[in-house]
Parts: structure tokens; sequence; C-alpha cells
């Protein structure tokens, strides 16, 4: 399929909701490993074990990775945006708490939704829409509102905290801005993904050289198993099926399902920490469907 639909068909919305599960799965992983790996170096050799897959999988279909078609400057702005992201929650969650961190991400849809139109006029969001974006992002600060609330790690600069998960959404919608607005709106979802997973890796690794992260020498099969979920499942597979539908679908529509990962990281949580599942969760979840079927009529 190579021209770009105005709805979501069945097919978009199965891989959009399956790479929500298992980003939501990847916020579980990646809380798993960090008893045993530190965030940047977790973060960085995982978008370099990805990358040398996506390479594989490209060179395996004669998928070109390395043509000149102009696309450099967006996928070297593309891999710096994604680093950026994550440096800015990672170093934000030393100061503030993990809910208020999730709701100040998930903003990023808003962010989407507004810079849009100035890409694409087609895609701006209707009234009807918009509330159904305000309802779904309103079930998400629900179901986190207890956690919002809580003390932070560093309550006098819990501020700058929250600063860092607002500069985190605006990093994320920027991606999915950037792809539509530069030559990789054209080009392949495995290059596009090269691009973010190759650069991002090496801007991560530095940073966990330059702030001083210990090198990750012991790996336990626990590790190891967490780990390969993150870069083969998450970071390859479903990252480039979410590329392709950037590609093919409205991204202001596509945006409104992210707003079910961290709803699926409560309930992956539930299922594989053994944490709580509460009636706010479930009425969470309500009201999260109740508003990405607004957004996609």
């Amino acid at each position: 399929m190579s021209e770009r639909r105005a709805h979501l068909d069945l097919f978009a919305i199965s891989a959009l909701l399956a790479c929500c599960l298992l980003w939501g799965l990847g916020q579980v992983a990646i809380k798993a490993a960090l008893t045993e790996i530190t965030p940047m170096w977790q973060a960085g050799l995982r978008s370099l074990v990805a990358a040398v897959l996506v390479w594989a999988w490209a060179r395996a279909r004669g998928i070109p990775l390395f043509d000149r078609d102009g696309s450099l400057p967006g996928g070297l702005l593309v891999g710096t945006l994604f680093a950026a992201e994550f440096a800015c929650i990672y170093a934000g969650m030393q100061y503030t708490t993990a809910a208020r961190m999730v709701v100040w991400i998930y903003l990023s849809p808003f962010v989407v939704a507004l810079g849009m139109p100035f890409i694409a006029h087609a895609e701006r969001l209707s009234l009807r829409q918009s509330a159904g974006l305000l309802l779904a992002f309103g079930a998400v600060a629900y179901a986190f509102a207890e956690g919002f609330a809580a003390p932070a790690p560093d309550a006098p600069r819990q501020w700058l905290g929250d600063a860092l998960g607002l500069l985190a959404a605006l990093l994320w919608g920027g991606t999915t801005l950037a792809i539509r607005a530069t030559r990789l709106s054209t080009a392949s979802a495995e290059k596009t993904l090269f691009y973010q997973l190759a650069v991002s890796a090496l801007l991560l690794c530095a940073g966990a050289v330059w702030s001083g992260e210990a090198w990750p020498l012991q790996w336990s099969w626990r590790l190891a198993g967490l780990f390969g979920f993150q870069a083969v499942i998450v970071s390859f597979i479903s990252y480039l099926v979410w590329f392709w539908l950037i590609r093919h679908y409205p991204a202001t529509r596509l945006a409104s399902f992210t707003l079910s990962t961290p709803l699926f990281g409560l309930l992956a949580g539930s299922a594989l920490l053994g944490e709580a599942v509460s009636g706010r969760l479930m009425g969470a979840m309500a009201g999260l469907a109740l508003g990405i079927v607004l957004v996609n009529r």
C-alpha cells in the first residue's frame, strides 16, 4: 500500500493496539531491568541492537538505507529528538514521580494535533475530535491521579522534573511532526527507524559515558530476557510497524491511540509484577476508549 489513507481501518487499529500493548509491556521491562543496568546504557544499547537488526532486515529485503535521497537532515533531526526525549525522561525521574512523568509525556498527542495542520491541513481535528482527545488524556490523568499527588524524590526541585516531562512530550510530538514534514515522509519505514535508532544509540551511549554510568559487565538471564524483549520486540518490531503506520495513515488519529500505552503499562504491571488494579483504572480505560472513538469517527 503506497497511498495515504484518510481514516484508520481495522488493520491499522489492530496494529496500533498491538504496538501500544507492547510499549506498555516495555515500560514494565525497563522498570524491572533498572535493578541490573543503568538507564542511559539500557536505552543506548537497546537502540544499538535494534539498529543492527533493522540494518540486517533491510539488507535481506534489498531495502537501501544509505542511498542519497535527501533524507539525511530529517534523519539526524529525528534521531536527535528521540535521544533527547529519553534523556529528559531519565533525568526528570530524579526530581518528580513516575505518575507525574507519565501524565506530562502523554501530552505529546496534543503537540501533534496542534502542529500537524501546518504540515497537512486535511489532518486538522474537528471540535468533536478535539473533545475526544481531551477526554482520552483526561482518562490517563485520572488513572494516575493518586500518584500525581505523591511526594517527589526531590520535592523542592519537582518543577524541574515536571518541566523535563513536558519537554519530553514536545520532543516526542516533534519527532512525529518531523517525520511528516521532511523527506522521511516518503522514505521507507526501515530507513526512518534506522536513522532514529542509530543516531540515538550514539548520543545515548555517549551520554552514559559522560554522566559516569557504570558499563554493564554482568548480565543475568533475567536481564538478557528483559533487554532482548526491549531491543527486538519493542524497539525493532513495534517501532518498525509504527513508522510504517505514520507513513500511511493520519498522524493525529494515530497519536490518540498512544494514550492507551500507560494504561496498558498499568495492566501489565498488575499481571507481571503483582500490582493492584483499581476501579479507577477500569474507569480510565472506559474513558480512554470513548475518547479514541470520538477522535476517529
